[in-house]
């Protein structure tokens, strides 16, 4: 917000709000602060963000056709961000000497004790991290809701296996 000869004054984010968003409370920070501990910069050399969603899917879905659609889902919503994060990505590769990233949104699974979960990573402006976030769910969602129970969503639930047998026996007094 301004930058004064003793202090840096600045809106914070995140705490208790989520998605890099202000959170309101504005921060008082001394300029010999800046040179003891790290500034991290969303709008420097680099002004994109690597994000993930993670969506869990139900065993015995269909796992080719909620691959395609989480895939389709990034290259529609973030993907007109791969070549120009691939343009600045190779500036930074010049300018620090870094290796390649892919900018491209790619997708990864792991099947766990609940469900198979596939990790959407996507490249998104450091601005616009949120409202990606919103339109990669909705849309997955409505894609989802389209294979008419071929994909599913899974959520946390519990098996009971084998469980004992109960007998209830109820006295017949009457008062």
């Amino acid at each position: 917000m301004d930058i004064g000869v003793l202090r840096t004054t600045m809106m914070e984010l995140g705490q208790w709000v989520d998605g890099d968003l202000y959170n309101g409370r504005i921060v008082l920070v001394a300029n010999s602060f800046v040179f003891k501990e790290p500034v991290y910069n969303y709008s420097g050399d680099f002004p994109f963000l690597w994000d993930e969603i993670k969506v869990p899917i139900m065993y015995g879905s269909n796992y080719e056709l909620a691959k395609s659609i989480i895939l389709k889902a990034g290259e529609e919503v973030a993907g007109d961000l791969t070549e120009r994060s691939r343009e600045k990505w190779v500036d930074m590769q010049k300018k620090y000497r870094l290796e390649d990233a892919q900018t491209e949104a790619m997708l990864s699974l792991v099947a766990n004790d609940n469900w198979v979960e596939f990790t959407l990573r996507y490249v998104v402006d450091f601005k616009r991290r949120r409202i990606t976030k919103t339109l990669l769910f909705t849309k997955i969602l409505h894609e989802v809701e389209a294979t008419k129970g071929a994909v599913k969503f899974a959520s946390a639930t519990f098996q009971l296996v084998d469980p004992p047998v109960f007998s209830v026996k109820v006295d017949g007094s009457t008062d």
